[in-house]
């Protein structure tokens, strides 16, 4: 497989473009290629065996592109389908980082918060990783439902997301939490409320940059960096494309990124 191969990286919706937006400053030589399934967002409160299937269909996407990694930009199916999509495909798969390790770096208290989607909260992936590496330490996981809805018609700021968001967190301030797990690649998109609702003694852990740092040691280990000195970056939806479009401008340039609508019903379950 050619080292100029793209990387593909894809979300239930347009959190991933978090997780994009640190591959493109990580790694500018890399062409990506993003796939946001925004017609069925969000992902967290479906079943699990629905939610795989839309990740096959995603990833059989990616085969026909001949990507030669598949960045998991979503804690959903990475929780529900990882392990198993890395048997099943010819490229190499990373899920996102649980942000376990920026936790135990920075907590004092030994209390740790986790927020994210149902399926992830109840997957209890996070909990289990901050486990294994410091079992004194008390996980407070919450699911957020309201939130991806909310960001995905992007009130990013306003006084229905400060609601929303001082409901869910509120409550572990109260219980003493001194570091907050952001375990939705959506929820950098409010970072700044987030902040703003809990105050500035609480850490918030984005784990977005640390997916793509796994991202990049992968391909140094295979041998698979880009020779190119910039990349091209192509963004694909199932629905939505302006919307989508507002959103990553939020986020970096989009001057020279390509915007494409894809419907995923031709790409078969594996």
């Amino acid at each position: 497989m050619s080292t100029n191969a793209p990387i593909g990286i894809f979300d239930s919706g347009i959190g991933g473009l978090t997780v994009v937006k640190e591959l493109m400053e990580i790694m500018p030589g890399e062409n990506l290629i993003y796939f946001g399934d925004t017609a069925r967002t969000p992902y967290g409160s479906r079943p699990p065996a629905e939610i795989i299937g839309f990740m096959q269909q995603i990833l059989g996407f990616f085969t026909m592109q001949k990507v030669k990694m598949a960045v998991v930009a979503c804690n959903t199916m990475t929780a529900l389908g990882l392990v198993m999509a890395k048997k099943q495909y010819p490229f190499t798969l990373v899920g996102v980082n649980t942000g376990a390790d920026m936790a135990l770096a920075v907590t004092k208290s030994k209390k740790v918060g986790v927020i994210a989607t149902k399926a992830t909260i109840e997957s209890k992936n996070h909990a289990k990783a901050i486990g294994r590496k410091d079992a004194a330490v008390l996980v407070y996981s919450q699911a957020c439902p309201k939130l991806v809805p909310l960001i995905e018609q992007e009130q990013l700021e306003g006084p229905e997301i400060e609601l929303a968001i001082a409901e869910y967190l509120l409550p572990m301030k109260k219980q003493g939490v001194d570091a907050i797990i952001l375990g939705c690649t959506h929820y950098p998109l409010v970072s700044s409320v987030i902040e703003k609702v809990i105050g500035n003694k609480i850490v918030v852990i984005d784990p977005a940059r640390e997916t793509g740092l796994e991202a990049q040691y992968l391909l140094q280990q295979q041998k698979q960096l880009s020779s190119l000195n910039q990349g091209n970056v192509r963004l694909c939806f199932s629905a939505d494309v302006e919307r989508a479009k507002r959103i990553a401008g939020f986020l970096f340039d989009t001057e020279k990124v390509e915007f494409e609508l894809v419907n995923l019903e031709k790409f078969a379950v594996v």
